[in-house]
C-alpha cells in the first residue's frame, strides 16, 4: 500500500458499509428492481477504469443483429444525457458510428426510462453499459469484465483503490470474462472464492490501423508498423494500451497519458507533436474512442493513427450460448 492509499484506507469503511447495505437492500427485495419489458444484458466490472467494457458492448450488438434480435443500448453516457443524438459521450459515438441506425440508444442517468422508451419503439433486447452496480434496474444476465493485467485495482475500494465493490460481490456476476489474457490461473483461483459463474477469456484484437486527417472513420494504413511512434490516450486503462500495442508490434519512442474522457485542446495537441518530435517520433497513435475527443481540434504536421480494435473472445460459440441460456432461463422466471 502506498502513502496515499494509506491516507485514503480509513475512507473506504463508510464507502464499503454503504456499497454492502446497498446491495443487501435489493438482495432482499427492501428496495426493488424495475424490469423493462424484454431481455437485459449487463455488461460491467468490478473497478474503475477500463476493461473492455465497450469492445463487449459492441461484440454483444453485433451478435444480437446478426440474429437479427431488436437491438438496443443503454448507457449513463459520460458528459451526455438525453438522446444520442446530441450525446457527448465519446463511447456512444464510438458505438454509434460503429454499428450504425439499426441499434437504439437509450442515454441518461434513468436507464429504466430510457429502456422504457426504447421498448415502445420495438426494442426487445437490451444491452446495460456499465450495469453491474447499476442495482435499480433489473438484468437476465451479468456479464463482468475482469482485467488479466490489474484484476482488482490493488484490492482496495475506492477511494484508496479501484475497486467499486469488494470482490465477494462476483457472486452476483452470471458469466465472468477475463480479459487481456488467454490463461490466467491465478486470477481465476481469486474469482473463484466468490463466484462459481463459468470463466471465459477475451482479448482485444487490432482490426486495422487508420490514418485520421479529420474524417472518420479515416484511411487504413499497413505501413505504419515501420514508423516510429509516439503514443498517447485519455482512456480509463492506459496501461493496458501499453501492452496491446507492444503486443501488436508497434514501434513505440514514448507515451502521453490524459484523463478518462479528456476532451484535446488545441495545447494539448501542440503538446502531443512537440513530445513526439523529441523522441524521434514520426507520427502518432491513440485509440479510436480518443478520435472522439479530438473533434474540432486541428492536428498540425505530425501523421495521426488510431487502433480499430474488436473483440476476440476465446471459444465464443460456446461464450454466447451461455449467456443466451442464462438470459431464457432468468426471464422465464420473472414472468
Amino acid at each position: 500500500m502506498t502513502f496515499l492509499e494509506s491516507l485514503l484506507w480509513p475512507l473506504t469503511l463508510p464507502y464499503g458499509a454503504i456499497v454492502h447495505l446497498r446491495a443487501r437492500a435489493y438482495r432482499t427485495g427492501f428496495l426493488r428492481q424495475r424490469r423493462l419489458d424484454g431481455i437485459v444484458i449487463s455488461v460491467g466490472n468490478l473497478t474503475t477504469g477500463g476493461t473492455g467494457k465497450t469492445p463487449m458492448v459492441l461484440w454483444i450488438a453485433q451478435r444480437l443483429l446478426a440474429e437479427g434480435k431488436s437491438t438496443g443500448i443503454l448507457t449513463r453516457g459520460y458528459r451526455g444525457e438525453g438522446n444520442a443524438g446530441n450525446s457527448t459521450s465519446d463511447e456512444v459515438r464510438l458505438l454509434q458510428a460503429r454499428l450504425g441506425e439499426p441499434v437504439a440508444f437509450g442515454v441518461g442517468a434513468d436507464r429504466f426510462a430510457r429502456g422504457g422508451e426504447l421498448a415502445r419503439r420495438g426494442v426487445e433486447w437490451f444491452i446495460l453499459d456499465d450495469g453491474f452496480q447499476h442495482l435499480q434496474l433489473a438484468r437476465d444476465v451479468d456479464v463482468v469484465l475482469i482485467d488479466a493485467i490489474n484484476p482488482f485495482g490493488g484490492g482496495h475500494l475506492l477511494p484508496a483503490g479501484r475497486l467499486r465493490e469488494p470482490q465477494s460481490a462476483l457472486s452476483r456476476a452470471d458469466v465472468v470474462v477475463i480479459t487481456r489474457s488467454d490463461h490466467a490461473p491465478a486470477v481465476e483461483a481469486a474469482i473463484r472464492r466468490g463466484s462459481d459463474a463459468p470463466i471465459f477469456y477475451a482479448r482485444p484484437h487490432l482490426e486495422s490501423i487508420r490514418a485520421f486527417r479529420g474524417e472518420y472513420p479515416g484511411t487504413e494504413d499497413t505501413q505504419v508498423h515501420s514508423r516510429k511512434l509516439f503514443a498517447f490516450s485519455g482512456i480509463g486503462n492506459p496501461a493496458g494500451l501499453r501492452t496491446d500495442l507492444r503486443e501488436w508490434g508497434f514501434q513505440i519512442a514514448g507515451f502521453k497519458i490524459f484523463p478518462d474522457h479528456h476532451r484535446y485542446t488545441l495545447e494539448d495537441v501542440r503538446a502531443i507533436e512537440s513530445e513526439a518530435r523529441a523522441v524521434g517520433a514520426d507520427a502518432v497513435i491513440c485509440t479510436e474512442k480518443d478520435i472522439f475527443n479530438l473533434s474540432g481540434v486541428h492536428w498540425g504536421g505530425i501523421d495521426l493513427y488510431y487502433c480499430r480494435i474488436s473483440l476476440h473472445v476465446a471459444y465464443e460459440g460456446e461464450f454466447w450460448r451461455t449467456v443466451l441460456a442464462v438470459a431464457d432461463s432468468r426471464s422465464r422466471r420473472s414472468k
